[in-house]
This record gives C-alpha cells, sequence and structure tokens, in this order.
C-alpha cells in the first residue's frame, strides 16, 4: 500500500555525490540540507527521507529542493539500495511485511481520545451497537465538530 516514487538517477560532476529527480515536491521553493540524521528531527517529508538516508550507513549528507534529491555518499554506497529507499519512502506496506490487526492499533490510543458517547441528547448512547464499531479518535473529532456546529446555531 503506498504510493511508489518515481526516481530518475541523474549524472553529477562530483564525485561521491549521486543526484535523483523524483515526481514529486518534497520542500516546495525551499532547500533542506542535513548533515546528519539529528539534523533531520522534524515530520517534514524531507526530514524523514534523510532519516531513512542516514539510516543506511552509506550518506554523509543530504540537500533536498523541491523534488532535487542530491546526496553525499561513501566509497561504499550502493546506489540501487538509495535509490530504493527513496522510491519506497511513501511505501506503508510491502509483500512479507504483516499490518497490525485492530486490537493493535486500537491499543495504541490514548484512554484520553475515547469520551463518552453522546446522543442527540447529550446523554450517552452506550446502548447503541454501532458506536463500539466507530474508533474512538474518530467519535471524539465528529462529536467535537457536531458540539461547535451545535453552538454557532444558538
Amino acid at each position: 500500500m503506498g504510493q511508489p516514487v518515481a526516481t530518475k538517477k541523474l549524472p553529477s560532476a562530483t564525485p561521491g555525490r549521486v543526484r535523483f529527480e523524483i515526481n514529486r515536491s518534497l520542500t516546495g521553493q525551499g532547500h533542506e540540507h542535513y548533515v546528519s540524521a539529528a539534523d533531520a528531527r522534524g515530520s517534514k517529508p524531507a526530514d524523514v527521507l534523510a532519516r531513512r538516508l542516514f539510516a543506511t550507513g552509506s550518506v554523509t549528507a543530504v540537500h533536498v529542493y523541491g523534488n532535487m534529491i542530491t546526496l553525499d555518499v561513501t566509497s561504499s554506497a550502493s546506489e540501487t539500495a538509495l535509490q530504493t529507499a527513496v522510491e519506497d519512502m511513501y511505501q506503508y506496506w510491502t509483500p512479507g511485511k504483516v499490518p497490525p490487526t485492530e486490537e493493535e492499533l486500537m491499543a495504541q490510543v490514548p484512554k484520553s481520545a475515547a469520551p463518552a458517547a453522546t446522543g442527540d441528547s447529550g446523554a450517552p448512547a452506550s446502548s447503541d451497537p454501532n458506536l463500539a464499531k466507530i474508533p474512538p479518535a474518530l467519535l471524539a473529532r465528529s462529536q467535537a465538530a457536531l458540539a461547535k456546529a451545535r453552538a454557532k446555531q444558538g
């Protein structure tokens, strides 16, 4: 599941440098430069990609500008492995990987995200068996939106 990223390796005049052009923009008009995995501490796509590339052990620096990725690599770097890391950036499920069960996912939801369900009257609607099928985070978000809409109506 997920979307593979179309990646094209481009030539580089500098030895030890690998360049990739991909089919989506990771930074818009901004430049992102990383010299270690610690520099990539955010959750932006360029940060996530930089951490994955540093995890290969073959990269010493990453520069991302729009859809261009420039890597400073070690002499033992496998360009194929680096290209695969870029292409699989948005792959959330791969063959051989077992997706988590519904129980495992629900165990990750914090208890505070699951407020008591309420019906239209504001009283708990725990007798409704369909509410048990709704993930608590979605139920809380729906209830918050409903309360906001009712407050606007007066």
